[in-house]
């Protein structure tokens, strides 16, 4: 008997909650349960106890714990293994270097990184008690061809679950990142491991990077003026733990249809890209910045850009800046 079934017994109760009812469900003494119910205490959950009553939840602390998540997973594949970390280098590293050892669907998600990364290798900011840094191993039994358009799949499926569980409607700058109000607030990194002799896909790894109780200071000064968080949009902090469960959620809704290849995430994603209809400045290595027009999102989220001389392409790769956004003036 631990803490977290105690803790999983009084979130389903609204009103109070024996220690005999406890006791009895459990298997356990009294004395156990009224250990378990000082260590709940220490960890920052209001738990009020009343004679010939028992005991009653108030408020939880902001914690990303299996204790504040688990209660709100209402999943398929995803999440049955459920690793939450108080601090660790990457939660997509971890899942890379564990990747034999886990089944698919195993989720991590950390309170902080210490070596969080964005694309390109370039860092990304994952303050402790702050955010959502959350991955998920898959082994699907797909063409790697098929996995290139996996992270447009989970940009609408983030956008849905935090829509859900905040009532936040967020927009996708292609290809991966997220927005609101005209800031950045969030990102997604997809890696995947292909064996080397035969092709076949090992694994993905799309991990997610969600600012959510930052405020301006917390960021650094270079990022400041186009970084955001979902609580300066609300005015108020918000609890980590059942908007991860409902971002994984949504997340699980979605792998189940990206694996028939069908769905109309498409359409869901053309009409959450804010890209389409703006200016944009496409940048590659080796090459020069060409300056065109966001015209479209091709069927496999490629990125359609008409340039001023009538010639069109669809960008795969590289970089796009839009006109207007996060410091592209």
């Amino acid at each position: 008997m631990g803490k977290q079934e105690i803790l999983a017994m009084l979130k389903q109760q609204q009103d109070y909650l024996s220690g005999e009812v406890i006791s009895q469900q459990l298997g356990v003494s009294r004395a156990a349960v009224n250990k378990a119910i000082n260590g709940l205490r220490q960890d920052g959950y209001h738990i009020e106890s009343a004679t010939r009553k028992g005991y009653r939840l108030v408020t939880s602390p902001d914690l990303v714990t299996e204790g504040e998540i688990r209660p709100y997973l209402h999943t398929e594949q995803l999440g049955h293994q459920l690793i939450c970390f108080q601090e660790v280098d990457s939660t997509n590293n971890y899942l890379k270097r564990e990747s034999h050892n886990l089944p698919s669907g195993t989720v991590a998600v950390a309170n902080c990184q210490t070596g969080g990364r964005g694309r390109l290798g370039r860092a990304f900011h994952s303050p402790q008690d702050k955010g959502i840094y959350l991955s998920v191993l898959l082994k699907p039994t797909v063409e790697p061809a098929q996995a290139l358009n996996l992270t447009a799949y989970i940009a609408v499926a983030v956008c849905e679950g935090v829509e859900r569980a905040t009532g936040l409607h967020l927009d996708i700058k292609w290809t991966n990142d997220l927005l609101l109000a005209g800031k950045k607030v969030g990102g997604i990194l997809t890696e995947m491991a292909i064996e080397g002799e035969c092709g076949t896909l090992e694994y993905i790894v799309p991990g997610i990077g969600l600012n959510v109780n930052e405020v301006t200071t917390d960021f650094p000064e270079k990022i400041q003026k186009i970084a955001g968080s979902l609580a300066m949009e609300v005015g108020k902090p918000l609890q980590r733990g059942p908007l991860v469960a409902e971002i994984v959620n949504s997340l699980d809704r979605m792998y189940a249809i990206w694996l028939t290849g069908k769905g109309d995430y498409l359409e869901r994603y053309r009409a959450a890209c804010i890209t389409l209809g703006k200016e944009v400045q496409v940048l590659r290595t080796g090459r020069e910045p060409r300056v065109g027009f966001a015209e479209d999102i091709d069927d496999r989220f490629g990125l359609i850009v008409r340039y001023p001389d009538g010639t069109r392409e669809t960008v795969t790769s590289g970089e796009v800046s839009v006109r207007g956004l996060l410091g592209y003036v």
